[in-house]
């Protein structure tokens, strides 16, 4: 599958590259690393893509704080490396491979679900700083489950070849070494705009549900994710 990422598939898919959500996540963001005042004199994303998640990060941080971002897709490099500046620095290479870099926090937001070797991944990306920022896609629900399409459209259109849900999502991230500092659901789909009937009607049902009891909406009717604080 990470061919992808090389040939322009990904790029032919998805031609903004998720930039439409990068300033909602971003703001996600600074949430979790205000409520922990986490320090961010270097934060560096590794899976940038368009590199607009940093970009937007860059407005709320002083601009002695900076901000590295890394992807192996050249068709993502072209996108993001227009958008460096003095705090902003964007690389093609893969930060694994990188041997002396060390940086306060790492952003993995939206990536591991897309890589084969997912647990090799976060054992060697461990390293790499002291804090890390997960952002993972809960792609299991009972709706996702019995109507299937979701999970291989995903599969097909943004390259998810791993599945999970809150719980395996934090057991992967035990396991692998890291130690949990915080988390919490995000939801793009209620908190921005969609567009059709359905899509607004699930909206609905997902906010309204979702006032009564958060672990089961998001069991029962899927469309969240996972943002992790971790060490």
């Amino acid at each position: 599958m990470t061919h992808i990422y090389d040939d322009g598939t990904y790029l032919d898919n998805n031609p903004l590259w998720h930039q439409e959500d990068s300033q909602w996540k971003a703001q996600q963001i600074k949430k979790i690393i205000d409520k922990h005042k986490v320090k961010t004199n270097t934060v560096c994303e590794v899976g940038c893509g368009a590199g607009e998640v940093l970009n937007q990060l860059t407005q709320y941080y002083d601009i002695k704080n900076n901000f590295y971002g890394y992807d192996i897709s050249p068709q993502a490099f072209e996108l993001c490396k227009k958008k460096s500046k003095p705090n902003l620095i964007f690389y093609h290479q893969d930060l694994l491979k990188e041997k002396t870099v060390y940086f306060d926090i790492i952003l993995a937001i939206d990536v591991f679900e897309h890589v084969e070797d997912y647990m090799g991944f976060l054992r060697k990306l461990k390293a790499k700083g002291e804090y890390k920022i997960f952002h993972v896609p809960l792609d299991l629900s009972v709706q996702t489950v019995l109507r299937s399409t979701p999970i291989i459209n995903g599969r097909k259109s943004v390259g998810h070849i791993h599945y999970f849900t809150r719980d395996t999502a934090i057991e992967t991230l035990k396991d692998t070494g890291y130690e949990i500092l915080d988390y919490y659901y995000t939801n793009s789909s209620t908190d921005l705009p969609v567009n059709g009937w359905k899509a607004n009607l699930l909206k609905f049902s997902r906010k309204l549900s979702f006032l009564f009891s958060q672990d089961l909406t998001v069991r029962i009717l899927g469309g969240f994710s996972l943002l992790v604080l971790a060490k």
